[in-house]
């Protein structure tokens, strides 16, 4: 797999902090990782606490990204969907669909149909 140009890394780093300040007041900042194809997306609250959230998998497009999320009980990532039904998504959903477990928010799901 490719990995993301320069110019994706900066675009996925300001997409979810806008998404970040838009919909997950919770959080004080958004923190993203790079590491081969993968990008790691971590949340940080005010109280300084990091909460690991998700791994995005790059596929060439910089506007959908694999999906996996974290899971404190194993700690590391496993391949999941998105509340739409698909295993990629925008990094926006990803980021929504993760913070909606970790920051106890499911209404993030609720306008959310599964598609085929």
């Amino acid at each position: 797999m490719a990995k993301p140009p320069e110019s994706t890394k900066t675009s996925l780093q300001q997409r979810l902090t806008r998404r970040a300040r838009e919909r997950w007041p919770a959080l004080s900042r958004v923190e993203v990782r790079f590491r081969a194809q993968f990008a790691y997306v971590d949340g940080h609250l005010p109280d300084g606490e990091v909460l690991p959230l998700c791994r995005l998998r790059y596929g060439a497009s910089a506007s959908t990204w694999g999906f996996a999320i974290y899971l404190a009980s194993k700690d590391g990532y496993e391949d999941s969907y998105l509340p739409n039904g698909h295993l990629a998504g925008s990094p926006e959903d990803a980021l929504d669909c993760a913070c909606g477990l970790y920051l106890n928010d499911p209404t993030t799901w609720s306008d959310q149909t599964p598609t085929d």
